[in-house]
């Protein structure tokens, strides 16, 4: 190669503009753009958009969510998936509601609840390292069943807990120097996490497990114990964001989290978890949710019909998938 054709490369590859290419590859680049956009896009539409009040809405909408997302995108990196948070999330209420009116303190029920919800991540963990059953067809029977656990602790009726105290209410109402407790707990929990997967060796595991988990066996990896591990800590944190619902609503109903799975991992999916396993951040997943947040938050500011909003949500979800599609066949390629 001659020097002018070095000087040549040289530049292409310090070039401004491959950098920039390289940058927007990234999939939390993108949904900033697009994130930013509806924002620039609605603060002339719709004049309440860009007050504080919807803003601190918009937060609280995703921010309990946003906890069960957080253990969806670890399980789906793992190569996993989990179709009963939304169950899990209701189970983890309704035992901690219905021992608090038993007479239990409400903090000792609610590590209870949280018991159960873990416990039932244990049961599906081994029905896939154990049993040899996939994660879809596990959590499919653990929705179907926990929501029918659900079912029978309340015998279908509502469980009012306003007598709840103020300190317990606290984690779900509360705030501190303005900013919803609730708020604070899950920037507290993506950032734990977040530096976990990138620092910590133990979550290394879980990528290598899901990008290859035959190679990741022959290297000495515990491979069902890291699946364990996962669809256990999955489980948890659902059973986590329903203890802070019940905290937040005074209440447990048995049928609540019906579809929150499908919100769930379609914003881990958009943040760039493949359903593949092997590659997704938490920072796309927050911005995943974030995304969904803001968009059903528009819709509504705009008077589009709740059935419209159900529909754009699906749409959305779809373009996720495929974008997901193609690029690991461009990467396979």
């Amino acid at each position: 190669m001659t020097l002018s054709s070095q000087f040549v490369m040289s530049k292409v590859r310090h070039s401004p503009l491959r950098w920039i290419g390289i940058l927007f590859r990234q999939r939390e680049v993108g949904l900033m753009v697009i994130i930013l956009t509806i924002f620039i896009i609605m603060s002339f539409t719709s004049p309440y958009f860009l007050t504080w009040a919807n803003m601190k809405a918009m937060l609280l909408s995703f921010s309990i969510e946003g906890i069960v997302v957080v253990g969806m995108t670890i399980l789906l990196i793992v190569g996993g998936i989990d179709l009963s948070v939304g169950s899990v999330v209701c189970l983890s209420m309704v035992v901690a509601g219905q021992l608090f009116l038993a007479g239990v303190d409400p903090w000792i029920a609610s590590l209870l609840g949280l018991a159960a919800a873990a416990l039932v991540g244990v049961l599906m963990g081994i029905m896939v390292t154990v049993v040899g059953l996939s994660h879809f067809i596990a959590s499919l029977a653990a929705m179907v069943i926990v929501r029918g656990l659900c079912m029978i602790i309340t015998q279908g009726t509502p469980l009012s807990l306003f007598t709840l105290p103020t300190s317990f209410k606290f984690i779900g109402q509360g705030t501190l120097h303005g900013v919803p407790f609730v708020i604070i707990l899950f920037f507290i929990l993506v950032v734990v996490f977040d530096v976990l997967l990138r620092k910590a060796a133990v979550f290394r595991k879980v990528f290598y497990t899901g990008s290859n988990e035959r190679a990741a066996a022959y290297s000495g990896i515990r491979v069902a114990k890291v699946k364990l591990m996962v669809t256990i800590l999955t489980s948890a944190l659902a059973g986590l964001a329903g203890i802070i619902y019940m905290a937040r609503l005074g209440s447990a109903t048995p049928t609540f989290g019906v579809g929150m799975e499908l919100n769930v991992i379609a914003a881990a999916v958009i943040g760039g978890a493949s359903l593949k396993g092997g590659t997704g951040s938490i920072l796309g997943a927050v911005l995943g949710v974030a995304l969904l947040s803001i968009v059903t938050s528009s819709l509504i500011l705009i008077n589009v019909s709740v059935y419209w909003q159900d529909l754009i949500k699906g749409l959305i979800l779809l373009a996720a998938v495929s974008m997901d599609h193609v690029m690991n066949k461009y990467r396979s390629a």
